[in-house]
């Protein structure tokens, strides 16, 4: 073995113990990589080798530990069969798994620095004025500076929330504990919040305001009115025994007319008046014994006008926080307003003046400033949209270079002959419409190119884009090489193997039987060994299976094409660990659930797109409609109707069992009831998630093969399940499930030539106007109902965030898309002028780009 792989080995093993840290190396395993390059050339490694061994460290520090243990393997793996060895790094032994994936741990605090170190001596924000505020919770350290607690720094701490800017003072990462009036209990309770330091602190923004700014004389209150009035403790008593509930009340005269302010059940609020105190109230006006009253305001006492010009809690509009148990609004608004007013100045601005005045932007500190404690609504909206602007600003640099840096990767070309293309789509059942046409073009296009493919497939439910990929996977094969179709369930992946064996392998095909394969959990272990040398050897050209395709030890001789289908499944370092599988293999990524422009500009901003916007011939649009509970004999009747005529249904229920919830009905209970009382003619059959896969193989193979007339399910059918003679879609419970998963539910049905019907049954006839339900029935638009359920449900539950690769989107709306463009455009305009942002004004958005997307993984699609 040449010295280089020899080091190559070292470098694997010492990783491995450092449990995939990245650190076995200085700077990281990318970081050596043109080094080790040029050595191993140099000693005439193999070139094709040596090219595949720097493809897939290249995004190693992007990759979590787990997924670094597999790509680690598949490169050592590629080594051994290059070299004809068969030992683990460092071991001399048989190499049967060269590195087990192991845990990361939990990282502790780091070590503070000199800088956290002063910061902890000292107050880091001045005094609040001198008022009688209200008090920090009990059992708490008196407030007065004091070095940070013992033990805090040995605190977990998670990822950061924000982008950090480069230049910004180092006593950011000091503890909370450096505040006066913070010791080790309550620094605990803000870590329940995600507060960990006062940089955290910054940037927890107010989840709403209260607006008290308008000050109104007291004679002209009227009730139910939002006010805050200045006024002079006339009197103030309470009611009630001493241990039982209380009544605390102060009177406040302002010299037009006096008003009662009241307090239920909080009699330590009667230390906190005095008679002839100036106090500031602010709170909706009630009644209380026929009287005009402020029923438990938020209050201040003045005394002073320098006190009275900055109130924190009234007669402004006023910030209100998310809290956790124990920590009150009034203390941590109190904390907030010390540490904004303080540390907000002080930090730099990573967007150039010139970008600020072009997007008509706030500066970076007013923003701050203004959305913890704006001066005006014109002014919170102003930071609001300055501090979502920089949310997507970096989130558009992110896809665009990572567009750019795919785009300049180079990948095996496939071009189709005609012959071959015109007598493949002749084989096939029916004539490709223009939309797939158009669609398969485009892929073929991005094979022919010699860059890799970074496409996203999207059309709605029977829009027939595995057709499409399937002709993709087939021009792979019929090259000598391999390709992978990954779905996210066993059912899904059964359905698409399926289907591609019939559609490649059937007569005439231009696979072998044996040529294309399942693996999924339930495939037992002999037959995975027996696939797993099929594909390590080349015997094997298409694999379809779930994320058991991404455990180690499975590798290609030669893959590809990856075909991800329902891809928001899967999160980014499972698409990255089996797109490391392969050298710059073509990605298609596949979505049935319409995808609204706004996320195609920002979440598959880096894909290019293709759209299949029409059914095939002969599909007809499901007939939808909503009926109230009380009319669901009615759709019973159409199941009797259809299944007399030979065809069959699905009845679909939102809980498997009952007693999840109290008023919703649940599968397994109605399958017994339906079967004894309502179909008894009929045969039904029992699907949900909670079966194990061989005996749901059991139940979907009897109902696609029409053993049975009734399958009652929940949404484990939602994706992927093709029965062309089903033709009733029954959903229970209607109003408790999204848009998109109704949509999808919807377009389980309607696959054959015959008329279907979706019928929505809402728990209750409240339900009935449910916007959702509504929404469906008026249109089969996929685009419009995302965009509706976009809206309504926001992106981390249309399409999870989580999965997505990116840091946490606080201010930013996806569906802002006013804003999306404009973020955009100047990402656009930026990487024009400066594509590496190498120019002295860009550093700092170079710097908060590398930690923005350190914490999405990479990998973005």
């Amino acid at each position: 073995m040449q010295p280089s792989l020899s080091k190559l080995r070292k470098i694997f093993s010492l990783e491995a113990k450092r449990q995939y840290d990245n650190r076995a190396v200085i700077g990281g395993l990318e970081q050596m990589l043109p080094g080790w390059a040029a050595e191993a050339r140099a000693e005439d490694v193999n070139e094709p080798l040596v090219h595949t061994i720097v493809a897939q460290l290249r995004n190693y520090d992007t990759l979590e530990p787990e997924y670094r243990a597999v790509a680690i393997n598949n490169v050592w793996a590629r080594i051994e069969r290059e070299t004809g060895t068969n030992t683990a790094p460092g071991s001399g032994r048989a190499n049967t798994q060269s590195f087990q994936v192991r845990r990361a741990p939990v990282a502790k605090r780091e070590t503070p620095t000199p800088a956290k170190k002063a910061a902890r001596g000292k107050k880091t924000a001045p005094a609040a004025p001198k008022k009688r505020a209200a008090k920090a919770p009990k059992s708490e350290d008196p407030p007065a500076p004091k070095p940070a607690a013992k033990g805090a720094a040995q605190r977990s701490k998670p990822a950061a929330r924000r982008a950090k800017i480069e230049g910004e003072p180092a006593a950011l990462d000091a503890s909370t504990t450096v505040l006066t009036g913070v010791g080790p209990v309550n620094a605990e309770r803000l870590e329940k919040l995600g507060i960990y330091t006062l940089g955290d602190m910054l940037y927890h923004f107010p989840r709403r305001y209260d607006d008290y700014s308008q000050l109104l004389p007291i004679r002209q209150l009227k009730y139910g009115q939002v006010v805050t009035v200045i006024g002079t403790v006339k009197s103030k008593s309470r009611h009630g025994p001493p241990r039982g509930k209380q009544v605390f009340e102060i009177v406040v005269d302002d010299g037009t007319a006096a008003l009662r302010a009241i307090w239920f059940n909080q009699p330590w609020m009667y230390k906190n008046f005095r008679e002839g105190d100036e106090v500031v109230l602010s709170g909706k006006i009630d009644q209380y014994l026929g009287r005009l009253t402020l029923s438990s305001p938020e209050w201040e006492l003045v005394e002073d006008e320098e006190a009275a010009a900055d109130t924190q809690h009234t007669n402004r509009i006023v910030p209100v926080y998310p809290l956790t148990a124990d920590i009150r609004q009034r203390w941590l608004r109190g904390l907030m307003k010390k540490v904004v007013s303080y540390w907000a100045p002080r930090l730099p601005d990573m967007l150039p003046a010139r970008l600020l005045t072009s997007a008509g932007l706030l500066p970076y500190a007013d923003a701050l400033q203004q959305v913890h404690f704006p001066d005006s609504q014109e002014q919170l909206e102003a930071a609001k949209l300055r501090l979502a602007f920089n949310e997507l600003f970096l989130l558009q640099l992110a896809v665009l270079i990572q567009k750019r840096i795919w785009q300049g990767e180079t990948a095996r070309q496939f071009t189709p002959a005609a012959s071959w293309l015109e007598a493949q789509t002749a084989r096939l059942p029916y004539t490709l419409t223009a939309a797939q046409q158009t669609a398969l073009a485009d892929l073929l296009g991005d094979m022919a190119s010699g860059r890799p493919m970074n496409r996203l497939l999207q059309g709605d439910v029977g829009s027939g884009k595995t057709v499409v990929a399937a002709l993709c996977m087939a021009l792979v094969a019929a090259g000598g090489a391999q390709a992978a179709l990954m779905a996210p369930t066993s059912i899904l992946a059964e359905q698409h193997y399926a289907s591609l064996s019939k559609l490649l392998a059937g007569e005439g095909g231009p696979l072998a039987p044996g040529e294309i394969r399942l693996m999924i959990g339930a495939t037992s272990k002999p037959e995975k060994d027996e696939i797993k040398a099929g594909l390590a050897d080349g015997r094997i050209k298409l694999i379809i299976g779930t994320h058991t395709l991404i455990e180690d030890p499975v590798v290609f001789d030669a893959l590809e094409l990856i075909v991800i289908d329902e891809q928001h499944r899967f999160g980014v370092g499972q698409r990255a660990a089996l797109r490391s599988k392969g050298n710059n293999p073509h990605l298609l990524v596949m979505s049935a659930t319409p995808i609204p422009r706004s996320l195609a500009l920002t979440l598959y901003g880096d894909l290019d797109v293709s759209v299949i916007g029409e059914l095939p011939p002969g599909r007809q649009q499901v007939s939808t409609h909503v009926m109230a509970p009380r009319q669901v004999e009615r759709a019973y009747n159409y199941i009797r109707q259809e299944a007399a005529a030979g065809r069959q249904a699905f009845v679909i229920y939102p809980l498997i069992e009952e007693g999840e919830s109290s008023l919703t009905k649940a599968a397994v209970a109605e399958h017994a009831r339906l079967s004894k009382d309502v179909f008894p003619q009929l045969k039904l059959g029992l699907l949900h998630g909670r079966m194990n896969a061989e005996d749901k193989d059991k139940v979907m193979s009897a109902f696609r093969d029409g053993k049975t007339d009734v399958l009652v399910s929940t949404t484990v059918i939602e994706v992927g399940v093709d029965v062309p003679n089903a033709t009733v879609m029954l959903i229970e419970g209607a109003n408790r499930f999204g848009l998109a998963q109704l949509h999808q539910l919807r377009g389980r049905v309607g696959r054959g030539s015959d008329q279907a019907y979706c019928i929505l049954v809402p728990d209750s006839e409240d339900a009935m106007e449910n916007e959702r339900l509504t929404a469906l029935a008026r249109t089969h638009d996929g685009f419009l109902l995302a965009e509706i359920d976009l809206q309504q449900r926001g992106p981390g539950q249309f399409m999870g965030m989580a999965q997505a690769g990116f840091g946490d989107l606080q201010l930013a709306m996806l569906t802002d898309t006013r804003l999306i463009d404009k973020a955009r455009r100047q990402a656009e305009s930026l990487l024009a002028a400066d594509p590496d942002l190498s120019q002295p004004e860009h550093t700092a958005i170079a710097a908060a780009l590398i930690h923005y997307t350190r914490d999405g993984k990479g990998d973005l699609s």
